[in-house]
């Protein structure tokens, strides 16, 4: 694959990566890098970007499931909420979500990552602290639609990683990333279990309040430390983390990634996605899945005391869900890495998904039903991780790559809002439940379809190539700049 290093006129000149890399000072780096450094860097990565990352993913999912267990902690009943406007503040985060999820992803080059993530971790903090003291439906709207608004600039995550890690380990650590969104539902059941059980009235607060306070200030405290630690671009490492051979394994790790070396936002290439059959089919896969997901995220609890458990007891059954779902997302996570591909695992997720929920609809029993609970989001769960790093790698080039992720969650959420629409026939939701069903079916479609294509898609680039004398192979190589064309380079191979 080729490495572009661009001028500022937009000539390109290709350089091929089997030769060299360049940093952003334009100095060149040789391929060759220590197995032993690369190994030390990789261990650096795990340790240190990705805890924190994670955690910043767990906080923000906490804050996002709050409203789900602080309703069944009491919070619907003190502030007078029907079902419909429930679903309303559901769909309020969304809204929020939605209205700054491109600037929050394409910008994270510009903001830097260390300060786009903290003011986040800030921003949503505060707010879902403020949930405690709201005393009726309009002030929770308006603050959920600020969380909202704030999570939006954290799920640049997923860009942020394809600077440091390759392909091959993306899929893991997305997973890993993602997993900490089960371990958050889990936590969260386990916190309001907690408050119901030792604090609710404390001090004059209900349990709910208790809640939001708990998790408000946890996310305010670990935006600081996210300010301060977490380093921004593999070209800028700071010297006392990543030692002078380090930061040149990560610089040329970050190219093989295709992250060309000045990459930067191309505003005339920001709706190019919008073009291509693959975005869309991606568009359509997460759809499903965030319908689904979202829906969980935020009746859970109201679901499984639907099965006739009470309300203390349907928290600690959240975390048993919770914890089918972080294996799921770890397992499938190291098998796509292992096995190189992503489309025949979000199949096998599909299948698992809509016999979940075929099982949810059809039986009657409690402990059947969340058994079936169980295996409908072992099969939901691991489509996230795998349908934004099979995003990640099929897309190229910042602007179309950030704009790729973004959009492919606008076109998500939308349907999210559906989803939260759709779950307002308690105690059964089984209009949600049947919706989502159909949904995970054609998400399972469009990965085959999406397969095919892929492969399609690659055979006609390589009968291209053939067709080429190795002079004009190499004059269009040397004509095309990788953060331009992105994925349409005519060495980029899809991956399936």
């Amino acid at each position: 694959m080729s490495v572009v290093n661009e001028k500022s006129s937009d000539v390109a000149v290709v350089e091929r990566h089997e030769d060299i890399a360049v940093t952003q000072d334009g100095s060149v780096l040789e391929d060759h890098v220590d197995p032993a450094v690369d190994k030390r860097l990789r261990w650096k990565l795990d340790l240190i970007i990705l805890p924190l990352v994670g955690t910043i993913y767990f906080l923000a999912s906490m804050s996002r499931s709050d409203l789900a267990n602080a309703k069944s902690a009491g919070m619907a009943k003190d502030l007078h909420l029907t079902a419909h406007q429930y679903s309303n503040l559901a769909t309020a985060f969304l809204i929020g979500y939605i209205a700054f999820q491109l600037p929050g992803t394409i910008f994270i080059r510009k903001i830097r990552a260390p300060f786009q993530f903290a003011f986040a971790l800030v921003g949503w903090g505060t707010c879902v602290a403020l949930c405690a003291v709201c005393k009726n439906y309009s002030q929770l709207f308006a603050v959920r639609f600020l969380i909202g608004g704030f999570e939006a600039f954290v799920q640049g995550v997923v860009f942020y990683l394809s600077f440091w890690y390759t392909y091959d380990e993306l899929v893991l650590r997305g997973a890993i990333f993602f997993a900490t969104s089960s371990l958050a539902g889990a936590f969260n059941g386990l916190i309001a279990y907690g408050v119901l059980i030792d604090m609710n009235g404390r001090n004059g607060l209900k349990a709910w309040q208790w809640l939001y306070i708990i998790e408000g200030v946890l996310s305010i405290g670990f935006g600081f430390i996210v300010l301060f630690i977490l380093p921004a671009t593999p070209e800028s490492s700071p010297k006392w983390l990543f030692s002078e051979l380090e930061v040149r394994a990560a610089v040329l790790r970050s190219r093989r990634s295709h992250n060309a070396v000045d990459s930067k936002l191309r505003w005339r290439l920001l709706y190019t996605p919008l073009l291509e059959v693959k975005f869309w089919l991606l568009a359509a896969m997460y759809a499903g899945s965030h319908y689904a997901v979202a829906s969980l995220s935020n009746f859970l609890p109201s679901i499984i005391i639907g099965f006739g458990y009470s309300i203390v007891k349907s928290q600690l059954m959240t975390v048993i869900v919770y914890a089918c779902a972080l294996v799921a997302v770890l397992t499938f996570g190291y098998l796509a890495d292992r096995m190189r591909t992503r489309g025949i695992f979000v199949i096998i997720c599909s299948v698992l998904g809509g016999i979940g929920y075929i099982l949810l609809l059809v039986l009657h029993g409690s402990g059947a039903r969340l058994a079936a609970t169980c295996i409908l989001i072992m099969g939901i769960f691991p489509t996230i991780p795998l349908i934004l790093t099979w995003t990640t790698v099929n897309l190229a080039g910042y602007t179309k790559r950030g704009a790729s992720l973004a959009l492919v969650n606008i076109v998500s959420q939308l349907f999210a809002i559906s989803g939260t629409q759709a779950y307002h026939d308690p105690p059964l939701y089984r209009k949600g439940n049947a919706s989502a069903l159909g949904l995970v079916a054609f998400m399972g479609i469009c990965a085959v379809v999406l397969s095919w294509y892929l492969r399609f898609l690659n055979k006609k680039k390589a009968a291209f190539r053939d067709s080429l004398t190795a002079e004009e192979l190499d004059a269009l190589r040397r004509s095309q700049s990788l953060d331009i064309v992105g994925d349409g380079h005519v060495d980029f191979v899809y991956g399936y």
